[in-house]
């Protein structure tokens, strides 16, 4: 891909940050007086910025040289949004803890994880009409690719990894919460790259299920079971912070799910 194409998308990649800046922006000047449609409105714009970015970078992972600068902008756009969203967790595993936890009530818990699952709706909407403008190189024939079938392993292979990943990426969070906050945005970005770089080939390593959902939209409407029960129940099972301390009290839980997914290595930077 030319450098020219790379650059076209990352200044609509800009434009959506900046847009949705504008608009929380302007959610908390107008709304901050209707506490149910101001959270709503809030994590659905910040939920939207994840979803879109993600699509995009998503066309963006055969720019050479490969994979440096996939992860390098996996990394980039993680700290970023990092930066750029903070307050909105974007992830139903992460409204599902407090609700868990008895620290968000059901009702407001349940309107988040809906504007997350509408943002992802709507990202997918929005980048499809991008794509179909083909005014950049990377969206020449996005369109046509259907189900990317992000799953190049067996269902419970898949499953294992979304989960094991799910796990890691929960252990990291809490064990970073005393972390200074403008360091603690750039562990959590080199976890992801990394989890990106290790499983990235064989199931997308997503761990997010508003995000999966925007991603492979598709697959989901073909194989529904299988997708549901690898980026949705899989991610789910870890939400709750007494089961991730469980794990971690844990010693020989992470290598059981190892064993299970058979063994398997990262693919080589220069492969």
């Amino acid at each position: 891909m030319a450098v020219g194409g790379l650059g076209s998308s990352l200044l609509l990649m800009s434009g959506v940050v900046v847009a949705v800046g504008l608009c929380r922006r302007l959610t908390r000047r107008r709304l901050r007086s209707h506490p149910r449609l101001f959270a709503f409105l809030v994590e659905m714009f910040s939920t939207f910025q994840i979803c879109a970015c993600t699509n995009e970078l998503s066309l963006l992972g055969n720019v050479e040289p490969k994979p440096h600068t996939a992860l390098t902008l996996t990394y980039g756009f993680t700290v970023l949004h990092g930066l750029t969203l903070a307050g909105s967790t974007c992830n139903p595993c992460g409204t599902l803890q407090p609700m868990w936890g008895g620290r968000t009530s059901l009702r407001m818990g349940g309107l988040k994880i809906a504007a997350q699952f509408v943002a992802a709706v709507l990202a997918r909407v929005f980048m499809h009409f991008i794509w179909s403008l083909e005014m950049a190189e990377p969206h020449f024939g996005a369109l046509s690719q259907g189900c990317s079938s992000p799953m190049q392993t067996t269902e419970m292979q898949a499953f294992c990894i979304e989960l094991l990943f799910s796990v890691v990426f929960q252990l990291a969070v809490l064990r970073s919460e005393s972390v200074n906050p403008k360091y603690r945005v750039h562990l959590i970005a080199l976890l992801i790259t990394m989890l990106v770089y290790a499983g990235g080939n064989l199931t997308g390593a997503v761990f997010n299920p508003a995000l999966a959902f925007s991603l492979h939209a598709d697959c989901f409407y073909d194989k529904f079971l299988s997708y549901s029960l690898v980026y949705w129940i899989a991610p789910a099972l870890v939400c709750s912070r007494q089961f991730v301390r469980s794990v971690s009290k844990t010693k020989h839980t992470i290598q059981q799910i190892g064993i299970i997914m058979g063994h398997y290595h990262p693919p080589l930077l220069n492969a």
